[in-house]
C-alpha cells in the first residue's frame, strides 16, 4: 500500500514539475517577444538599430528565391551597422555584385562588407574555399586599394576546392546531358561529397604535407582512382596535390582563423554580426527544388551548424526577393514567361550570371514559392530588388497560386515531379512608367505601390526596402520599416 502512495506522490510532483516548466518557458517566450517588440498592439521593433543606438542585434540576409536577388548589394548597404559579416555557406559558385562610384565590383567568396573600413569579414567553417579563385579575388580588391591584411578572415576549418572536384563536376554534368543540374562546373558538389566521405582538405592542412598527401592517398583507395580511370583520366599524383597545397599555403595563411571563436568573441562581445547568405531558399539541399538544388543548407537555420554557434545568436532574419523571378540552370520553374515578357525581363534586367554569364530564365514573381521561403527562414522583413525592371510593361502578373492535376494549392510542391506538374494561377496588375530611378517612395506610381502591396500580402511579409537600381543611392528605405 506504501509502494502506491509513493507512486501517487511521485506523479504529483513530476506534474507539478512540468507545469512550472512550461510556465518558465512560456514567459521566457513572452519576454522575448516583447524585446522584439512583437506584442500584440505594439509598434514592430526595427530589425537594425536607429542612428546613435548601440548596436547589439545580428541579422541574416537570405536570398529567398533560386539565387541571384541581389544580396550582394543589399549587405553592402547595410554592412556599415556592423562589427562583423561573415559568410556561412556555399563557395565561388556565388556571384554577388556591388556597384558604387560608377564600378562594378563581382565578389564570390569575400563577403560584401569588405568595402568598408571597420568592418571585419569572415569565411566560414561551412563554406568552400576554391585556392585559385580565391587569391585572385584578393589581388583584385588590393589592386583597387583594399588592404585586406586585418579586415579578411578564411577558417581554417573550411574545406578546400582541389583540381579534381572541378574535374568530377564538369565530368558529372557532361555525363548527365539533356538531364544535367546545370551547376557553376565550380566543383561545388563533389567538394562536398568529399567532406562527407571524408577525405577532403581543409584550409588549415594545406600547411601540413604528410596530412594533404594521406588524404589523397585515401580517396584514390576508396573509389576515386577507379572513378578517374573510368572518365580517361590520369590519377594525380598526391605529391603534386601536396606541392600545389604549399604554393597556396604560402599565400592564404595571413588569412586563416579560427572563425568559430571570432564568431564567438564577437557574441560575447555583443558586436552586430550579418550573416551572408548564398544562393537562395529554393536551392536549399534540403528544402529546394531536389535534385536541382546547390550541395548546401542556404537557409537562416543553416547559420547555426555551419558557424558553430546556437540559434539564439540570429536575432532577425531578412528576405532578398526580385521583383520577378529568375533562375540559372535546369529545373522548374513555374511561373517561367518564355514569350516577349522573359526576354524583355533577361533585357532589361540584365540577366546573366555573375559567375558564369550564363542567360537566367526569367518569369514572373512566385508568391505560392515565395511564401514557402518566409516560412522556410522565418523572415521578419523582404527587401525587393530590381523593381525599376518592371517599369514600362504594360501589365505586370503575380503567380499566387498553382493548378496542379485540376486542383488549385497555395502550398509549394514537396516533390520536384508534383512543381513539374504545377500550372500558374496568375492576378494580373496594370503597369507604370518611372521617369526616374527616384530615391523616395512618393516617386514610386500608385500602381506600383499596389503591386507592392500585393507582394507584402500574399507573403504574409512587410516591404522593408526597395531596390531600383544597381548603385547604393537607388534604395528606398520603407518609412517606419524595419530597417530605417
Amino acid at each position: 500500500m506504501v509502494g502506491v502512495y509513493w507512486q501517487i506522490y511521485l506523479f504529483r510532483q513530476i506534474s507539478l514539475l512540468r507545469a512550472a516548466a512550461r510556465s518558465t518557458f512560456l514567459l521566457a517566450r513572452k519576454c522575448r517577444i516583447a524585446r522584439l517588440g512583437d506584442l500584440p498592439g505594439s509598434a514592430p521593433a526595427p530589425i537594425l538599430p536607429r542612428t546613435g543606438e548601440p548596436r547589439t542585434l545580428n541579422l541574416a540576409v537570405v536570398g529567398a528565391q533560386w539565387g541571384d536577388e541581389g544580396k550582394g548589394k543589399i549587405v553592402d548597404l547595410l554592412a556599415p551597422r556592423f562589427a562583423v559579416t561573415v559568410r556561412y555557406q556555399g563557395g565561388p559558385n556565388a556571384g554577388h555584385t556591388v556597384v558604387f562610384d560608377g564600378r562594378t565590383h563581382a565578389l564570390h567568396h569575400i563577403p560584401s562588407g569588405i568595402f568598408h573600413e571597420g568592418v571585419r569579414c569572415l569565411v566560414g567553417p561551412g563554406t568552400l574555399i576554391d585556392p585559385d579563385r580565391i587569391l585572385a579575388e584578393i589581388d583584385g580588391l588590393q589592386a583597387g586599394g583594399l588592404d585586406l591584411a586585418h579586415r579578411l578572415g578564411l577558417s581554417a576549418r573550411a574545406h578546400v576546392i582541389l583540381p579534381v572536384h572541378l574535374l568530377l563536376d564538369s565530368a558529372s554534368e557532361d555525363d548527365l546531358g539533356s538531364s544535367a543540374i546545370g551547376t557553376t562546373r565550380r566543383g561545388i558538389g563533389p567538394a562536398y561529397a568529399s567532406k562527407a566521405e571524408r577525405w577532403g582538405v581543409r584550409l588549415g592542412d594545406l600547411g601540413h604535407r604528410k596530412c594533404v598527401e594521406e588524404r589523397f592517398e585515401r580517396a584514390l583507395r576508396c573509389g576515386l582512382g577507379e572513378r578517374l580511370r573510368a572518365m580517361g583520366e590520369a590519377e594525380p599524383d598526391p605529391s603534386d596535390i601536396a606541392d600545389r597545397a604549399a604554393e597556396w599555403w604560402q599565400r592564404l595563411e595571413v588569412y586563416t582563423t579560427d572563425v568559430v571563436s571570432e564568431v564567438h568573441d564577437a557574441l560575447d562581445a555583443q558586436q552586430p554580426i550579418l550573416f551572408e547568405g548564398a544562393q537562395g531558399a529554393l536551392l536549399d539541399i534540403e528544402h529546394g527544388t531536389y535534385p536541382f538544388v546547390t550541395s548546401s543548407s542556404t537557409l537562416v537555420g543553416g547559420i547555426c551548424p555551419s558557424l558553430g554557434i546556437p540559434p539564439k545568436a540570429v536575432d532577425h532574419a531578412l528576405g532578398i526577393f526580385k521583383a520577378y523571378a529568375t533562375r540559372v540552370g535546369a529545373g522548374p520553374f513555374p511561373s517561367e514567361e518564355m514569350g516577349q515578357a522573359g526576354a524583355a525581363l533577361r533585357e532589361n534586367g540584365k540577366e546573366f550570371g555573375t559567375t558564369t554569364g550564363r542567360p537566367r530564365r526569367c518569369g514572373w514573381f512566385d508568391a505560392v514559392a515565395a511564401r514557402h521561403a518566409v516560412r522556410l527562414n522565418g523572415l521578419d522583413a523582404m527587401v525587393v530588388t530590381k523593381f525599376d525592371v518592371l517599369a514600362g510593361f504594360e501589365a505586370v502578373r503575380i503567380a499566387v497560386a498553382y493548378e496542379i492535376d485540376g486542383e488549385r494549392t497555395t502550398t509549394f510542391p514537396a516533390t520536384t515531379t508534383a512543381l513539374a506538374r504545377a500550372r500558374p494561377i496568375f492576378e494580373d496588375f496594370p503597369g507604370w512608367e518611372m521617369a526616374s530611378a527616384g530615391a523616395s517612395l512618393d516617386d514610386i506610381p500608385a500602381n506600383g505601390r499596389k503591386y507592392l502591396d500585393r507582394l507584402s500580402e500574399l507573403c504574409r511579409c512587410p516591404v522593408a526596402m526597395l531596390s531600383v537600381g544597381p548603385s547604393r543611392e537607388e534604395t528606398i528605405f520603407m518609412p517606419d520599416g524595419m530597417l530605417t
